[in-house]
């Protein structure tokens, strides 16, 4: 009997060129339509069939900051709402039942709270996310996300900052003013940034002290930095965040444009 060697095919090969997806965990659950909590290192993602309801993260302020902080909403009203609810959605749908709150200042808020923890539950992390199934039902009047216009835009944030400050180390660390080279001119809010600056805090702190959204914030705070007005405190000094992303490659640009046309194909 005549042996015929079959050749052992070569194991597939990973390409790393191609776009990286942001968390393919969370990608699944969405075809999954899923419904639970996204447990991840800097924040948690709460689904309904697949669908981003509602986000929590740290370093971020939530949804009852965004309404407080400048007259949307009376703090004493939210703190009504809160002891006799779950959490935040419910809390939030309590107040609009109540008549205490415009349908359209909280969807505003909601969607701004949600896309701002949403970057910061997304940002790279060393350990595994976790998911918890829950079939409860999840109605309410919050408006929901597509998981794929979460990720475009956490991504297009990452580029964003990256392209106006590359160096992450202002983002987490206590900040202190520096002596810009040239006199630049600052917009409000930017001045508002920068009259919190003390040594002390880090621009998320600025963030829930001035009722923001973080990211703008970063935003804010990456062009004082670019503009010579800011920098870090001390390495020893900084507080916890996010690890920097990793570095804006070609591919984040694909996956940019994938998410895109997906998202457009919804």
């Amino acid at each position: 009997m005549t042996m015929v060697r079959i050749p052992t095919p070569p194991l597939p090969v990973r390409d790393r060129t191609g776009p990286r997806a942001l968390s393919p965990m969370l990608s699944r659950l969405a075809e999954e339509r899923a419904t639970g909590v996204l447990l991840r290192e800097y924040g948690m993602l709460y689904l309904a069939e697949g669908r981003v309801v509602h986000a929590e993260s740290p370093l971020a302020p939530g949804l009852d900051v965004l309404l407080t902080a400048h007259g949307t909403l009376a703090a004493t009203a939210w703190q009504w709402a809160a002891a006799r609810t779950a959490g935040p959605p419910q809390a939030a749908g309590l107040l609009l039942d109540s008549g205490l709150l415009p349908a359209g200042a909280l969807e505003l808020c909601h969607l701004d709270a949600l896309y701002d923890a949403g970057y910061f539950a997304l940002a790279p992390s060393s350990t595994p996310g976790r998911f918890r199934y829950d079939s409860t039902p999840r109605p309410g009047p919050l408006p929901s996300v597509p998981v794929v216009a979460l990720e475009r835009e956490t991504l297009r944030r990452r580029l964003l900052l990256h392209r106006l400050w590359p160096d992450p180390a202002v983002d987490g660390a206590p900040l202190i003013r520096a002596d810009p080279a040239a006199a630049t001119p600052l917009t409000p809010r930017q001045r508002g940034v920068l009259d919190r600056v003390d040594g002390v805090r880090s621009a998320v702190e600025i963030a829930r002290n001035l009722g923001r959204q973080a990211f703008h914030t970063l935003v804010d705070v990456r062009r004082l930095a670019a503009a010579g007005h800011v920098a870090p405190a001390t390495a020893g000094s900084a507080r916890p965040a996010p690890p920097p992303p990793p570095p804006v490659t070609d591919p984040d640009i694909a996956l940019l444009k994938r998410l895109r046309d997906a998202l457009e194909a919804l």
